[in-house]
């Protein structure tokens, strides 16, 4: 017999379970080192919660819209499938608004997510009372925590900053990015760089007085889109896959450890060295809770949200509020439906025709669950109503369109990083396994692309040295 390893036709290096943005930039770095793969997703079409809508001229992203330049992954892979010079910055100004007693007041100049830089700049802002902004700024004075320890949003932010900072900042935006509970989400997990600041510096606020703003390509802001929407890179990135190799409406309805792996699909079973699960962690534990329920457990712990986006078409002669900037966060004592709105043509070029206005509307979360049990009439008619009195809308919109989210918001509580080290060591008693996605290592677009394609990294390094 000779030496040479014999090389099952059948067998595949690796199996990607989930055609979001996270099994997708999983299978592009897959491709790129020379495995030969298949990625499995149970819809109709790729990208998960990246979905753009067009119609009559407007260019509507149902989810996300946007890819955070402080993190470049997400921005590193539009370049590399051909991207680059489509990337959009924001439209200026790019002024974040706060709703307080119905009307919408500026996020403070020279702040990073809200937190002010200055004392100017706090004191100018007519989002705080006196009071709010006096305890804002002795800040410089509370004594940094002596544990290290994770807390929820609500405590670091009360703690430093206080309870008014709690109220119109951390709940509305910090919290309200993640469509989550303030008084639940991780600081550690979701904002360690302000718990840094704390150990580093004693000091948030003298940690951030001493950094630069963040350079950018001519001082692009901080996000970037595309032209035709995020599906753009959708779209790329489904292009450069093998012929074949995206296997659309084939759910995957378990997976079967050994050596190889055997992963039972609506289209039959595959085997593969190795098996990449991308899909929220609740949908991962039904696919391992056969051979591994402590790490089932383990996934069904993770929590997720349900929200709803609501896209509303307009004249512009039809609205009062000049729009200049890029859309205001709702607080929860403004007792109203809307968790945010984005202005939408305010904040991208060409989505929407010229003498129109396209704004997009956020609604439910962890804030308030039971919205999403309302009909979307009553959620359209609901945002309408609302939207009309903040800004001053004085006729219907020309066209709504309304997208439903189900347990889509992954939210990292606190303590998830620790589940998330429990997970990783239970992964570990199964060589060839592996998970990602926003259930675990990041939330956001660009996190989600990073920990994709590291994670497919390793599993390339660990095949190569089997």
């Amino acid at each position: 017999m000779g030496s040479d390893r014999f090389v099952d036709p059948e067998l595949l290096d690796v199996v990607v379970v989930g055609g979001g943005i996270a099994g997708l930039a999983a299978a592009y770095e897959i491709q790129a080192r020379g495995l030969t793969f298949r990625l499995f997703e149970r819809a109709a079409r790729p990208g998960g919660v990246i979905f753009t809508d067009r119609t009559g001229g407007f260019t509507i992203d149902a989810g996300p819209d946007a890819l955070l330049i402080q993190k470049p992954a997400a921005v590193e892979l539009c370049r590399q499938v051909g991207l680059g010079g489509r990337l959009l910055p924001t439209r200026k100004p790019r002024t974040a608004f706060i709703l307080r007693d119905g009307r919408l007041h500026p996020l403070p100049e020279s702040s990073i997510l809200g937190i002010p830089r200055d004392v100017r700049a706090l004191a100018t802002t007519r989002l705080f009372s006196i009071a709010g902004k006096a305890r804002m700024a002795a800040e410089l004075l509370v004594p940094a925590a002596r544990a290290n320890g994770d807390e929820s949003i609500a405590s670091f932010i009360g703690r430093r900053f206080g309870r008014e900072a709690v109220t119109y900042l951390a709940e509305p935006l910090l919290a309200g990015i993640h469509a989550g509970d303030v008084t639940r989400l991780s600081m550690r997990g979701l904002f360690p760089r302000f718990m840094e600041a704390e150990r580093r510096h004693g000091s948030v606020l003298r940690a951030f007085r001493q950094l630069r703003q963040p350079a950018t390509r001519s001082g692009d802001g901080a996000f970037y889109s595309l032209p035709d929407g995020l599906t753009e890179l959708v779209d790329a990135l489904v292009a450069r896959l093998p012929a074949g190799a995206l296997r659309l409406n084939v759910p995957v309805d378990r997976v079967v450890p050994g050596g190889p792996y055997l992963v039972q699909t609506a289209e039959g079973e595959v085997r593969a060295r190795a098996v990449i699960l991308t899909t929220p962690a609740y949908a991962i534990a039904s696919l391992v809770e056969g051979f591994d329920q402590d790490l089932a457990a383990l996934c069904n712990d993770v929590q997720y949200a349900s929200s709803a986006t609501i896209a509303f078409a307009y004249r512009r002669e039809d609205i009062a509020h000049s729009l200049l900037g890029s859309g205001f966060v709702v607080p929860r004592v403004e007792h109203t439906t809307i968790m945010a709105a984005s202005w939408v043509s305010s904040k991208w070029p060409d989505r929407a025709p010229t003498g129109h206005v396209l704004l997009r509307v956020f609604i439910g979360g962890a804030r308030d669950p039971g919205a999403m049990g309302r009909s979307d009439e009553d959620l359209r008619l609901t945002a309408e109503r609302e939207m009309g009195r903040i800004l001053g809308i004085t006729a219907a919109p020309l066209f709504t369109r309304l997208y439903r989210w189900d347990r889509a918001n992954a939210q990292h509580v606190v303590g998830h990083l620790d589940r998330v080290a429990a997970i990783e060591r239970r992964l570990a008693a199964w060589p060839g396994l592996y998970v990602t996605g926003s259930g675990f290592r990041g939330v956001g677009i660009p996190d989600c692309i990073a920990d994709a394609r590291a994670t497919a990294a390793s599993a390339a390094t660990a095949l190569s040295g089997r």
